[in-house]
Order: structure tokens, then sequence, then C-alpha cells
């Protein structure tokens, strides 16, 4: 097909990862690990079809943009300073001891200094998109750990950034010492002025911008201003700072975090950042020649050793020497046992400086596909290696030596505006939901309310009452509001919005909810209560057993009479007697 690039390239690069990712989780391993084989399958060194190799790569940026968007949306100011004692000194010196190490392993090779430095620095950058997905994998993502590693690679992409403003001059003409002071002042200002411009003035102005969206009451243009928000401050940054666009997507992520449309915007406007992030890995793989492993197989493992060995055994010291427990030390170590992204931007600018050779760029595509592929494997030994350590009680005492505890982690801990006192979620706050939230209440039952009505939520909160702005179909949403620990959940709206998906996600998070729902039509019930729901209350029913009631007193029916009748037309309506549920008491925290 004529000019079709785009669509080919989505086409084959999608259907090839979802064939192989699928393949790759039934045996046991990780999806990503299909993903860079469908890279291979549609690259231009196996037969077949070939995808076009620069449209994926520009898809696969913007799957990083929105990763590094919805990781920033999670991710405040508070949390950053809180790891910058681990994070700042931690980063630095891993960098700088992964770097040597590969600068030794060049000079082994019998490289020039110049060309083994560079390729020391590709290999010191771990992939933000891998980490990120192998600790989300485990639900280690927004936990202290997860915010220390986040900040261990915000200072990376710092770093990353002074190594392509000083690799021109450096490894160009000669530079003078004032020259390279003038360069370090210049990137240091640029990063600077991005993050007051963007934390500060887009503090104001974003959050004004999306409340105009929200009122508009149109998702499609809700979600299209944040994709405009992210997109375009991260274009904006490396456009007119220099900067990466994945570290102007996580300021952004981080401004839009601080406001009240954090969860809306997370549920709503980034349900196509996995499948850009897919694409990022296959043109990751799209790079990788499979002969190049027969042809120089030591100078693969040669960086294999530095990435897999190296660079966790440094940072897993580097911890320890801070005070962090074995635990955090170790995972931390493991989660970075990889590389990525920012390497084949190092890559790439040191090959148009003629500097990597054409070899140094094969190894580290062969590498960075042999590490992402084994990290999420590598990462799950975790609880295994502290275990072994356990039982020998020396070297657990001299791991443990610095760390404050063994079960200590960095960073802040849990939320206390989540405690797990929760006991009913209300999804709506229209009539019903008004009277069930004032019976609640007067129940000594806290509730909480979800509701898309952005006015309502301030109203509520201003009141006392716990309420989330969002949808009640994403699991995000139900966390926030959490139905985790809650004894029930209300369906109080007639004609919910996607109610059997709400109470589907809800049983995921908490099979032992109780789920009350709210119909229109009694065609609707059968459909509910196959999602999950334990009582179905609906219009028309509830209409018909009043106006039998009604009737049968007017006939001068006796007490008894009507009870009866009430239950015969509630088996013909619902097939069953209705009871109601009793008010159930959150599980024990876990």
């Amino acid at each position: 097909m004529h000019n079709a690039e785009l669509i080919s390239t989505l086409a084959g690069a999608l259907t090839a990862a979802l064939v192989l990712g699928y393949l790759t989780h039934r045996v046991g391993l990780s999806p990503i690990v299909g993903y860079l084989l469908a890279g291979v399958v549609v690259g231009p060194y196996t037969p077949g079809f070939q995808a076009d190799r620069h449209t994926a790569e520009q898809l696969a940026e913007i799957g990083v943009i929105l990763l590094m968007f919805g990781v920033g949306l999670h991710f405040h100011v508070e949390d950053l300073l809180s790891v910058h004692r681990v994070a700042v000194p931690g980063s630095i010196v891993q960098i700088l001891g992964a770097a040597a190490l590969g600068t030794v392993m060049g000079t082994i090779l019998d490289w020039p200094l110049s060309t083994a430095i560079v390729f020391g620095l590709c290999m010191s950058v771990a992939s933000t998109v891998v980490l990120t997905r192998v600790l989300g994998e485990q639900n280690e993502l927004h936990t202290p750990l997860g915010h220390t590693a986040i900040g261990w690679l915000v200072v990376q992409d710092i770093f990353a950034v002074f190594v392509l403003v000083l690799m021109p001059p450096l490894l160009g003409p000669t530079t003078g010492g004032s020259q390279l002071f003038g360069l370090l002042a210049l990137a240091a200002g640029k990063i600077v002025a991005l993050a007051a411009i963007v934390l500060l003035g887009g503090g104001r102005v974003i959050p004004w911008i999306l409340r105009h969206a929200a009122a508009t009451h149109s998702r499609e243009l809700f979600t299209l201003t944040v994709l405009v928000v992210a997109i375009g401050i991260s274009v904006g940054s490396a456009e007119l700072f220099g900067v990466s666009m994945a570290l102007g997507a996580f300021l952004a992520g981080m401004v839009v975090g601080r406001s009240e449309f954090s969860l809306r915007a997370t549920t709503d406007a980034l349900p196509m950042r996995d499948a850009f992030a897919v694409l990022f890995f296959v043109s990751v793989g799209m790079l990788f020649d499979p002969g190049f492993l027969l042809r120089s197989p030591l100078l693969v493992i040669a960086a294999l050793v530095v990435v897999m060995i190296g660079t966790p055994c440094v940072t897993c010291a580097t911890m320890l020497l801070l005070g962090r427990p074995f635990r955090a030390a170790l995972g931390m170590g493991l989660a970075l046992a990889q590389i990525g992204e920012f390497s084949f931007i190092l890559a790439k600018l040191g090959t148009d400086l003629e500097v990597l050779p054409k070899e140094a760029t094969h190894a580290l595509v062969a590498a960075a596909i042999i590490t992402i592929s084994v990290n999420p494997l590598l990462y799950r030994t975790v609880g295994s290696i502290e275990r072994w350590a356990q039982r020998r009680p020396k070297l657990w005492k001299f791991l443990n030596a610095r760390g404050k505890h063994s079960g200590a982690h960095d960073g802040p801990t849990a939320d206390p505006e989540r405690p797990s006192s929760y006991r009913a979620v209300v999804v709506g706050y229209g009539p019903v939901g008004r009277t069930l939230v004032r019976l609640l209440k007067e129940n000594d039952i806290e509730p909480t309310v979800i509701e898309m009505d952005l006015d309502t939520v301030r109203r509520l909160r201003a009141d006392g009452i716990a309420a989330v702005y969002g949808d009640a179909s994403h699991m995000e949403t139900l966390k926030e509001a959490g139905v985790a620990l809650a004894g029930n959940l209300i369906l109080s709206s007639s004609g919910q919005k996607n109610a059997e998906e709400v109470v589907r996600v809800a049983r995921v998070l908490n099979p032992k909810v109780g789920v009350v729902a709210r119909a229109t039509y009694l065609r609707e019930r059968p459909e509910l209560l196959r999602a999950g729901a334990d009582a179905v209350f609906s219009g028309e029913g509830e209409v018909a057993l009043a106006m039998t009631e009604s009737l049968l007193r007017e006939l001068g029916a006796s007490p008894d009479q009507i009870d009866r009748e009430r239950d015969r037309v509630r088996r013909e309506l619902f097939g069953e007697t209705l009871t109601l549920l009793p008010i159930a008491p959150p599980p024990p925290p876990t």
C-alpha cells in the first residue's frame, strides 16, 4: 500500500507483540520478552514482513512520554525530596561505578579511551520503561522502594542530559576549562529553568485548563486536554531546553498529580499508554541482529557482565553503605540490572560523533534485549535471596549492620489520608445516594462517595465526607475509594454506566465485599448478578411492589395477606425473595 508505513507498522508490530506476548506469558515469562522477540521478527534482520523502524521509534517515544507522565501523576515533589539522601548519592555512585566497569571492559578490548568511556556510560543508565513495568508487576511501584527507584531514575535522567550536552565539545575539538564550565552551567540552568516553569508556572495554568475541560462534561475533550498537556510539555522541554522528553513528561505529570484531576487523568486519559509502551520494546527488538551473537559473543558477554553483575553489586553496596536494609538494597540492585532507552540515545550520539563503532552498538542492543528479558525474572528472586541470607546469621548481621532495621524502606510512609476504616463505598450522589450516605453516617458507618461531578465532590469534602472524583469502572478509582477494605459497595444510580464492570473490578479488589446495585429495568438485573452483585433493586420491580401493596391495602387486605402477596410478586419479578444485606465490617488490614 502506497505511503502506509504508519498503518502497516502499527498492524504488524502490535500483532506480532500480541501473539508472542501471549505465548511468553503462557510459558511463565514476562510479556516483555515476547514484545522484544516481536521486534526481532518484524525487524530488518529477519525474513518476512519488515516494519518501518523509524516510525516504530517515534511511536515508542510517545509510549515513553505517556508512561513517564503517568509516573509523575503519582510522584509528588515531597516524595522526591524524601528520597534525595539516597537517590542522589546512590545514583551518582552507581552511574560512575558502572561507567568505570564498562570503560575497563572497553580498554581490555583495545578500544580507544574515548570509545571505552562512551561504551561504559551507555551501560550505566537503566530503562525507565522496564523498571516501572517490573515494579508495577510486583505492586511495588507506589511503595517507598518504588519512590526511591523513580527518584533514582530522575537523577539518572538529569545526569544523562548533562552527558548529552557535554559529549560533543568533549569528544570534538579540544575544549578549554572555562568553556567546559560554561557548558555545565548552561545545562544546569536549563534544567532549573524547566522545573521552575513547569512546576511553578504550570501549577497554576494546567489545573485551570483541566478545570475548564472537565466543566464541559465531555470525556473526549478532557482526554484530549491531558494528552496535549503531556505531549506538549514533553516536546517543549526538548525543543526549548534541550532536555529529554521523558523528563518533561515526568514534570508535567507531577503538576497534574498535585491537582484534583490526578485520578481522572490516570483512569480516563492514559488507557493507550500500555500499547505505546509495547511499541518501545518492539522498536528495541528491531535493532537486533541475531547473527551478531555468533560473530562477537565475547563482546556481548562483557556487556552482560557489566550490566547484570557489576551494576547490581555497585548499587547494592552503595545502598548498604547509605544505611538501607538488605532487602531494599538488593531490590534496587536487581531492578537496575538492565539498560534501555537512554542507552540508545547516548549510543546514537556516540555513533554520530564517530566515537562508538558499529559492533559496540550491536553489543548494547544484544545486552538490552537479554537484560530486559531476564530482569523481571531476576527481580522475583529478591525474596529467595533474602531468605538464603537470613539462614546465615553472621552474613545477615553484616549485611544489615548499617541498616535502620531489617524491614525498613526509604521514602514516605503510607498515606494517612487513606485509613483502613472505610465501611461502605457509594457510587453516585443523587437523591438515592444522598439518602444512603445520611443513613450510613447516622449508623456510625463512614461512607466514601465516588462521583463524576467535580462540584459535588468539592462540596462533599467541604462537609467532611470522603469523596473521590473519577469513573467507578476503573480499578484505580475503586482503589482510591478504599473498596479493598470496604464492607459494602453500593451502586446508587440507576442506569449506571458500565455497572457490570464496576462490580467485576470490585470483586477483583475485594472478593468478600457486599455489592448492592440499582437498576432501571428488570432486564438489567441478570447481568449485574452474573457480574457478582449480591442484590439488585430495579425501579420497575419496586414500583410494582409498591403499587401491589397500596392496592391490597385499599381493598382491605390483612397485613398477613399483604406480606404473602408481596412475596409472591417478588418471586414473579425477581425469581426469589430479596433480603437486604447486612452492613458487613471491613476485613482486617493485611
